[in-house]
């Protein structure tokens, strides 16, 4: 009778027998220490905010060099210590069965209750949330050096793909130019994805799926010969890893394109840079050659956002005019305090009449998000004041954030700082209510044919 093994590509049995591997490896070391008679430990790299660090020089968030050590008989680390050797079983057991758990499955296989040991214990439940699940998880990646990915645990596919590339999955080769009006679905595992060949001179990832869907349907891609990806969003971690690969293994360049808000900044930065939850992936996820296209909050505004378009709500002056321009000049002060050192002459993509159309007023949380990315001291200068979002009776104050140190740059402080000006937001499908055309004809061949991106 024919085994499913048999129906399986050799990169996921190759997969397969690696992890295998490594996982044996790692914990027969505890069995060894039992029968030695030593208490068995793990050690592991730490994976908390203090222990991750931003390298400028590759730009990357990565995790530092600091080590924990999780006891069996520390009271402290016993349930973590058995949540992660509790996992590591399952999941071993998951590949030398030929099956593909998904991470909610690991949740379920193990979830159960221990019961008490003497008469005045209480029954304790393995984990109670996936999320506690998901974090032993993430232990044993950095444990082992394994991806969940490598150890064939799938999750839910986002993003997708279209343009002129062959690629072979699962041993199919697919035509990612001939999906219909559909598209690649990422799949969960793109580290064993072959890419057979291309025909594109560069990547472009729209964050919106519904931008996508058009941007796809007009045939932006078989006409700017580009390689057209969603990640419908935040990015998992699937999309980010096949864009890194995209640019690192068939030297594409990327380019960006999100809202014209914080939240759409950081989406970015997650692609270019990592995340600091997954700091330990970094330097297989991030593409940090990564160029943001867009939307600037330049390309609404300008450099130079007109007085009548400057935010005066944080003041109940009956001067307004004059505390809109006391806020434009400082804003002008703060960018040369911090660097910018060119003109201020670009001119905005819309005209005054459909800003008033399309741009959204920024909430309390955007202006707090934006605040965390600048930071506080930045953002205070950029205000000529400490930083509130009017959430309570003259405002409250924000969270004294140091910033991240790529959102420092001069030109990103520009940005943030027009935003903070104007306290107005742009979604992407905006520009597209100005006419598919002039995105796909005008806005985005112009920016990258003048090289209008951030690094």
């Amino acid at each position: 009778m024919t085994s499913y093994p048999d129906f399986q590509d050799s990169a996921d049995l190759s997969a397969r027998r690696e992890s295998i591997t490594i996982l044996r490896e790692t914990f027969t070391k505890l069995v060894a220490m039992i029968e030695r008679g030593d208490e068995p430990r793990l050690v592991l790299p730490k994976r908390t905010l203090d222990n991750t660090v931003y390298d400028k020089r590759r730009k990357l968030l990565l995790l530092g060099d600091k080590k924990i050590t999780r006891r069996l008989l520390d009271e402290g680390e016993t349930r973590r210590f058995m949540q992660t050797v509790l996992i590591a079983s399952i999941i071993y057991e998951a590949l030398i069965n030929n099956e593909y758990p998904t991470i909610r499955d690991l949740f379920y296989r193990g979830k159960h209750t221990i019961p008490p040991v003497l008469a005045n214990d209480e029954p304790v439940n393995t984990w109670d949330e996936q999320k506690e699940s998901d974090t032993v998880l993430c232990d044993i990646e950095v444990l082992t050096g394994k991806l969940r990915e490598e150890m064939l645990i799938l999750s839910k596919e986002k993003g997708k793909v279209v343009g002129n590339m062959r690629l072979r999955s699962g041993g199919d080769v697919i035509d990612l130019s001939k999906m219909g009006h559909g598209a690649y679905a990422i799949e969960p595992t793109p580290d064993l994805i072959e890419f057979l060949d291309y025909d594109a001179e560069y990547v472009l990832v729209v964050e919106k799926d519904a931008v996508f869907q058009q941007l796809h349907r007009i045939g932006y891609w078989r006409k700017h010969k580009c390689l057209l990806l969603t990640s419908a969003g935040q990015p998992d971690r699937a999309t980010r890893r096949f864009v890194r690969r995209l640019n690192e293994e068939l030297k594409l360049p990327v380019y960006v394109l999100t809202d014209s808000d914080p939240y759409g900044f950081y989406i970015y930065s997650v692609f270019k840079i990592g995340s600091i939850t997954l700091s330990y992936e970094s330097e297989r996820l991030a593409t940090p050659s990564a160029r943001f296209l867009g939307v600037m909050m330049s390309d609404v505004f300008g450099d130079d956002p007109p007085l009548e378009e400057v935010s005066s709500e944080e003041t109940e002056d009956a001067d307004k005019v004059g505390i809109k321009r006391e806020l434009k000049e400082r804003y002008v002060e703060a960018l040369r305090k911090f660097g910018y050192k060119w003109r201020l002459a670009k001119k905005p993509y819309l005209s005054s009449e459909e800003r008033k159309r399309f741009i959204i007023k920024a909430t309390h949380r955007d202006v707090a998000r934006a605040i965390e990315l600048v930071g506080y001291d930045v953002a205070k200068a950029l205000l000529g004041k400490e930083p509130k979002i009017r959430s309570g009776k003259g405002g409250e104050k924000v969270k004294r954030s140091p910033g991240y140190p790529w959102f420092k740059d001069p030109k990103w402080i520009k940005e943030i700082g027009i935003f903070l000006l104007t306290r107005s937001k742009l979604e992407i499908e905006a520009v597209v209510s100005k006419g598919l055309k002039f995105l796909t004809e005008e806005y985005l061949p112009r920016k990258i044919e003048t090289k209008d991106w951030l690094e």
